[in-house]
């Protein structure tokens, strides 16, 4: 199987599994400030949903509504999503798992906080572990650092997709971290430079995880692609 990543700047991706694609955190240009592509242009099969803060799930409802997308995320934001007139969600909790068409897909736990735009209860923030053809991806959502990564790690991760912008989310040093504990064989970095309080040298990132870990960075440009 070819799987193709695609970075839309902040903590927006497009999981391409062979043409069957899964967005993450969908925030897309006219919200994001650091996206190119508007959400209106994007394309979905399936939606991830680590959680409910704005710049994950501002155009979450648009894109769903527009593409007949199907919603993975947890119970209260899929919730929320019926709410809003999209039908068309898969509840999941932190810890379950779940076989999609693109592949098995398990929820992990974040560090964070959740909280919807009209201010309701979002549940528990999470990540996502997927698992096809022998190929395993992490999605890490926003999250700190935390011990049990190394559990995760476990799966023999292929690929893991991190924060690192701190204030918000894990920094470098935390992040640099993470990898210890994950011993993914690439990182691609997100949630960075979309505004002043997540700015940070990426590239001197990237060079310390190349210096101190086995991992492989792919600091990606905005709408540019790693194949696996």
């Amino acid at each position: 199987m070819s799987i193709t990543i695609t970075w839309h700047g902040h903590a927006t991706f497009t999981l391409d599994f062979d043409g069957t694609r899964v967005v993450v955190d969908p925030f897309f240009a006219g919200n994001n400030p650091a996206a190119k592509l508007a959400v209106k242009d994007a394309a979905a099969e399936f939606i991830l949903q680590t959680h409910g803060h704005g710049d994950h799930i501002a155009d979450t409802v648009a894109l769903a509504s527009r593409t007949g997308a199907q919603v993975i995320a947890n119970f209260e934001i899929c919730n929320w999503i019926t709410a809003q007139g999209h039908e068309n969600c898969w509840a999941m909790n932190t810890g379950g798992g779940y076989g999609f068409p693109f592949g098995r897909v398990k929820m992990t736990p974040a560090l964070h906080s959740s909280g919807l735009p009209d201010g309701s209860y979002g549940g528990d923030p999470g990540g996502f572990l997927i698992s096809t053809n022998g190929t395993n991806i992490y999605v890490a959502g926003d999250t700190a650092l935390f011990s049990d990564m190394a559990l995760i790690g476990q799966a023999g991760l292929d690929l893991a997709i991190l924060p690192v912008g701190d204030n918000f989310t894990m920094g470098p040093d935390d992040a640099l971290a993470a990898l210890a504990l994950l011993k993914p064989e690439v990182v691609i970095p997100c949630h960075y430079n979309t505004w002043p309080p997540i700015a940070i040298d990426v590239q001197a990132w990237a060079d310390r995880v190349r210096q101190h870990s086995s991992a492989r960075p792919v600091v990606l440009d905005i709408d540019a692609s790693y194949t696996m």
